[in-house]
């Protein structure tokens, strides 16, 4: 059964090395708690360590230690980042069955931190809304495989990192 936590946002502030350890700690307990919820739901085990999986690579590998950022800060464009850039170019082989893995594991995350009552309705619909750009994030796959010369740069301009 998921215990219910207790969150603070602002535990999940970043500045230093010492942060980021933290709040990678603070976030595998709230995946976790997500992960028993989900066998809560209903779900079998290998479809809820789908899911939470997901999450955990978008929230841990992505939000936290790339971006630095809080992840109940309401960022417009994180998922997008995320998917039509990052994702991308760190994986081998990207594709949209494991993309959209992926995205289905982050609607689910923040929708249960929507139903916890730790996000706003407008922010999971903002989360959910960009979780839906499948045809943008599939063109985003095939015009990156198709990059010749010096073609990266206005690639990554298009969905940059290095916007916030």
């Amino acid at each position: 059964m998921a215990a219910e936590l207790k969150i603070e946002k602002g535990d999940f502030a970043l500045g230093t090395l010492d942060d980021e350890l933290r709040v990678d700690g603070l976030c595998k307990e709230l995946l976790r708690n997500f992960y028993d919820q989900l066998l809560d739901d209903g779900l079998s085990p290998s479809r809820a360590t789908e899911l939470a999986g997901s999450a955990d690579y978008f929230v841990r590998d992505f939000l936290v230690s790339i971006k630095q950022l809080n992840l109940f800060t309401e960022v417009l464009g994180t998922v997008r980042q995320f998917a039509g850039n990052w994702y991308i170019v760190s994986t081998l082989e990207p594709n949209m069955t494991e993309l959209g893995r992926h995205l289905e594991g982050i609607r689910e995350f923040y929708r249960f931190l929507h139903r916890r009552g730790w996000i706003a309705a407008s922010c999971m619909e903002k989360i959910e809304s960009e979780c839906s750009e499948a045809a943008y994030y599939e063109s985003r796959i095939e015009s990156f495989w198709n990059i010749s010369g010096d073609g990266y740069g206005a690639w990554e301009r298009e969905c940059s990192l290095k916007q916030d």
